[in-house]
């Protein structure tokens, strides 16, 4: 299945490369046993320590799963694998100045997806939506799964696009949400009934098939959502990313 990856590279590196290649061309399918670990060092010519630093590496990604007792399988790709690491990544690289930057990428992306979302939206759609505002009206437990149902309205209206691709980019974004909104519910009082608000009035559009002001109703959204995340800043002490206590 595999030939030896030679010396002039990271051969765990390589190794992981090859391996995946195999599984993103499909001549490795999911649920798929792969060959034994000796057999996987013989057809590389590496060592073992290489292959298994290759198989961490694919394991990480959730390419494969390695099952004590069984063997090495192909796992199905979801969109949380996709997403984990872009997740991850903002989380510890950003710091505490991703608040604003996210929601400025916001108001540049999600006008556009809730015009799409006016012209392509099912019945379906329409309901989820519906449900999360109804959610978020009724809700009243911790802030932080409050604020869940605000970031699965938005998604909701993403899905609505009929394109599969916006809510893979948008996931990782929102998945860091939920905390800084329940610190902007915190803070800011007005903000949750002004996001019950705006959302009533983006679904309306959307209903009607109104691309024109479902854009509208979503970019003010977006924009008093940025006042309201700089004003949970100041009062956290937060400017600028800093800490100002």
């Amino acid at each position: 299945m595999f030939t030896p990856v030679g010396n002039k590279e990271s051969l765990s590196k390589k190794v992981a490369q090859e391996i995946e290649s195999a599984i993103n061309s499909q001549r490795i399918k999911v649920n798929d046993k792969l060959p034994t670990e000796f057999e996987l060092c013989e057809q590389f010519g590496v060592s073992r320590t290489a292959l298994r630093e290759a198989l961490q590496m694919l394991s990480a990604k959730g390419l494969i799963s390695i099952e004590k007792g069984r063997g090495i399988f192909v796992k199905k790709i979801s969109s949380d694998s996709v997403t984990g690491p872009m997740h991850s990544y903002l989380k510890t690289r950003m710091g505490a100045s991703y608040v604003l930057e996210i929601i400025e990428a916001r108001r540049i992306i999600e006008p556009e997806i809730a015009r799409s979302a006016a012209l392509n939206r099912t019945n379906i759609d329409i309901e989820q939506m519906r449900k999360e505002i109804n959610s978020m009206q009724t809700f009243e437990g911790p802030a932080e799964e409050l604020a869940r149902f605000d970031m699965n309205f938005h998604l909701a209206i993403a899905n609505a696009t009929q394109n599969r691709l916006l809510p893979l980019m948008l996931k990782p974004v929102f998945r860091l949400m939920p905390e800084i909104k329940s610190m902007i519910i915190s803070d800011v009082p007005e903000a949750r009934n002004s996001a019950i608000i705006w959302h009533s009035k983006i679904l309306d559009a959307i209903i009607v098939n109104d691309p024109v002001t479902a854009y509208e109703e979503m970019r003010q959204h977006l924009a008093i959502a940025l006042e309201h995340a700089k004003a949970m800043l100041k009062v956290e002490g937060i400017i600028n990313g800093e800490v100002n206590r």
